[in-house]
């Protein structure tokens, strides 16, 4: 049984970033909310072996009312909790509850440090928005005398690289705990280069013959598919993130247990598969563990 999983609160989103299929509004599957059932359905199967949930996948989890509800039946299990998000919502009395809730580690997407540079992204997103609502987990932290990691994550483009030096002084002024640089996956990365950084080190792609190419070698192996997967909002089981559109769904938690699925001749085909040809599986010719900067 898997170790860790990622629980989608919602595909819903207030913002609209283009690399993004919940920003740019172009899933083929339902746009829904995660209940408070399927979540209680999902921990209490897997409590006894589970140590760690991501209550993101796509959309943002904080327009989802009951989020915060189902991160504090985790909490009360004993599971680590995380969670990603554009912290427009991230309100003083959001920021205690959120504190209440147990929820241990909390990624902040700021990609600019002024409001052009983050836009060019985020867009419909506000810098200020950004900044006041790390500002009031920090006070509502200081206040309680506990909370979770709060993690900067600023998504490396050609139009903001250079900003790097002036973000670490930022970071350390608001008061966050961690920042990450990560490298940006790129879908038109053959045909569109405009996003990708000129610093070959903040970039999961390399150039040769005049053409971007992806730096992973795809090599035939995943620890992904034996630790850990996805569970959509409305119950489907994904083998990974990059499955955004949950095109590859390997059962329903609405007609099975997760055992059932977890051990089913479908789940054990695509391992197979991976193991024997990854490169030629659409969701892993995007992939690149290890994307992540600490600074």
């Amino acid at each position: 049984m898997p170790i860790s999983i990622s629980i989608e609160p919602t595909t819903s989103c207030n913002l609209r970033c283009p690399q993004c299929p919940s920003g740019l509004r172009q899933f083929t599957r339902e746009t829904g909310m995660l209940n408070t059932e399927l979540n209680r359905k999902v921990l209490d199967e897997l409590a006894p072996t589970l140590t760690w949930i991501t209550y993101y996948f796509q959309g943002e989890p904080y327009l989802n009312r009951d989020f915060l509800d189902m991160v504090l039946y985790a909490s009360k299990k004993n599971i680590y909790t995380a969670t990603s998000t554009n912290a427009h919502y991230l309100t003083p009395d959001i920021c205690e509850k959120t504190v209440h809730s147990g929820l241990k580690r909390l990624i902040i997407s700021i990609d600019g440090i002024d409001q052009e540079s983050y836009a060019k992204y985020r867009i419909g997103g506000k810098l200020e928005k950004v900044i006041q609502g790390t500002t009031n987990l920090v006070s509502a932290k200081k206040k309680l005398g506990n909370g979770p990691t709060i993690i900067w994550q600023f998504i490396a483009f050609r139009h903001n690289e250079h900003q790097i030096p002036e973000l670490r002084k930022l970071a350390k002024e608001v008061g966050v705990d961690k920042l990450v640089i990560k490298t940006a996956q790129i879908y038109d990365f053959e045909t569109n280069d405009d996003l990708i950084p000129t610093n070959s080190e903040l970039s999961r792609y390399s150039k040769k013959n005049g053409k971007y190419r992806i730096k992973n070698k795809l090599l035939n192996h995943c620890w992904r598919l034996w630790q850990e997967c996805v569970v959509t909002w409305d119950g489907k089981i994904v083998p990974c993130c990059f499955d955004k559109d949950a095109s590859h769904q390997l059962g329903d938690l609405s007609k099975q247990t997760f055992s059932e699925i977890w051990h089913n001749s479908k789940y054990g085909s695509f391992r197979k598969l991976v193991l024997k040809s990854r490169k030629n599986i659409d969701i892993c010719q995007n992939c690149t563990e290890g994307t992540k900067i600490w600074v």
